[in-house]
């Protein structure tokens, strides 16, 4: 089966839950599936249901938490980049049918992994394997490259009322 690049991007909540719904679906389909958390470092509750439920799908997480409203310290790059070195040679061994990087447009806007190396990933994937790239702020280039485009738009979300992140929905 032939794999493509998709991209899940825009302002609105899902773009996360999305990735996790195909990989469920290609597990599902006996697809391996590894996922990439860019920036990401917590203990998520879809972390923690991977590993206790579903061993069959590779997580690793190359962040050591939230720094949005930070600048990304030197620490947070040399997460990213040995993500992306890692990527490269997992993509390439073509041992995963379906790729998930998540969070990795943010990884791009904050300076930690270069557009022109997600550029490259997707030129340098196998033909057999689909790669799945999230996150806000996708760059125009990784859009103009990839073979699905989803926008999640935001119309209306409840913590413009004040309502945290809830465990078990959001995070």
């Amino acid at each position: 089966m032939r794999g493509y690049t998709q991209v899940y991007t825009g302002d609105g909540k899902g773009k996360t839950t999305a990735a996790l719904g195909l990989a469920l679906r290609a597990h599902g389909a006996g697809f391996s599936v590894y996922i990439a958390q860019f920036v990401k470092g917590q203990e998520y509750s879809e972390v923690k249901a991977l590993r206790e439920n579903l061993p069959g799908i590779t997580l690793k997480q190359y962040g050591r938490g939230c720094f949005i409203y930070e600048k990304p310290t030197q620490k947070d790059i040399d997460l990213a980049q040995e993500g992306l070195t890692e990527l490269r040679h997992l993509i390439a061994s073509q041992r995963y049918d379906v790729v998930i990087l998540d969070e990795i447009h943010i990884a791009t806007h904050f300076g930690l992994i270069s557009v022109d190396d997600v550029l490259g990933l997707m030129r340098d994937k196998p033909e057999s394997v689909e790669l799945i790239l999230t996150g806000r702020k996708a760059d125009p280039r990784v859009i103009a490259a990839a073979d699905l485009v989803t926008e999640m738009k935001e119309i209306k979300h409840y913590y413009q009322k004040g309502v945290a992140a809830r465990k078990g929905i959001e995070s």
